[in-house]
């Protein structure tokens, strides 16, 4: 959510004409995140976000705000992409597609408690009993291969140590992809800042520029790495359990996890961990140029990472969390 391509005024007013969303009144910049160019959008007939998808080729856009429409259709708390007077959900802006959403109340929740990650679990279990009905498919363009890429392009930025590292869990994660397990449409970076509350309510799940078909349990992994984890002091990433059960619990109210997923468990929040501690890495040490970009911490992490290798979580055939 950088702001990578500016957008003047006098630009976006002449590209909403294409839509029925009334005139311009105001536009913000939206600093945080890293992937995509974004804006708040307010207009005579309502609240926006205007994305312009800066890594996304045009071909595969398809894909992602389809996957949104058809979720929202379903019921699944997410903001539906407004279609412009032609039907289209995207359309070209400064030489970038992009497409305007709308916009959601609620905020992010920085510091989440048992029930928030319950109802993050139940609204996730409710994305991927809906994205099994969506016959769409795209491969992750950030899963093993990339993470094999990202490793050797990072290799002269980080130490001996650090280097070993990655080369141990590339290795142990050789076979990614090829277990067996339920699969589809995921979001794949459902971490706290991209979904919004109202009160205890998930009231929308956004960013969804890392959607892509892949395990829905790694999905699971992807989210309980960032909701589950201690925030300070030294067992900073560590998973807490009071809250990893209660998302646990509130996923498999809607979708019970499988014996080879609850067997895979351990191997996935590692696989979680290594894709995002590469590419905050990658996103260091090797930036691309913009304003208002926030590259994020590698070291958190890392230090998952390793705390997942340490002390590995298991889940229970009755769908426990092991201690």
């Amino acid at each position: 959510m950088s702001v990578y391509t500016a957008v003047s005024s006098a630009e976006l007013e002449a590209w909403l004409t294409r839509y029925a969303v009334g005139t311009l009144v105001e536009q913000v910049p939206i600093a945080s995140g890293i992937e995509n160019t974004n804006y708040f959008v307010t207009t005579t007939r309502g609240r926006w976000v205007l994305t312009l998808f800066e890594r996304l080729p045009a071909e595969e856009l398809p894909f992602y705000l389809n996957l949104m429409a058809h979720l929202a259709r379903a019921g699944v708390a997410c903001p539906a992409p407004a279609p412009d007077r032609s039907g289209a959900l995207f359309g070209m802006l400064n030489g970038k597609p992009a497409g305007l959403t709308q916009r959601i109340d609620g905020v992010p929740i920085v510091t989440p408690d048992a029930a928030h990650c319950a109802a993050v679990g139940e609204a996730l279990g409710r994305l991927h009993q809906a994205s099994a009905s969506y016959r769409s498919r795209l491969g992750n363009r950030r899963g093993p291969a990339w993470w094999r890429q990202a490793a050797r392009a990072v290799r002269p930025f980080v130490s001996a140590e650090q280097n070993e590292l990655l080369a141990v869990e590339l290795r142990h994660q050789t076979g990614f992809g090829k277990v067996t397990m339920p699969k589809g449409a995921i979001h794949g970076d459902l971490f706290c800042d991209n979904v919004l509350f109202s009160g205890e309510r998930v009231a929308g799940l956004i960013d969804f520029g890392f959607a892509a078909t892949d395990f829905y349990a790694y999905d699971l992994a992807i989210t309980v790495n960032d909701w589950c984890i201690a925030r300070d002091g030294d067992a900073r990433g560590s998973l807490v359990h009071e809250l990893l059960q209660a998302l646990l619990d509130g996923y498999q109210s809607v979708r019970p996890l499988t014996p080879v997923e609850r067997e895979q468990w351990p191997s996935l929040l590692r696989a979680a961990a290594l894709r995002f501690w590469l590419s905050r890495l990658y996103d260091l040490h090797l930036p691309r140029p913009g304003e208002l970009v926030h590259a994020h911490d590698p070291a958190h992490f890392e230090r998952i990472l390793r705390d997942r290798i340490a002390r590995p979580s298991r889940i229970t055939p009755a769908g426990r969390v092991a201690r």
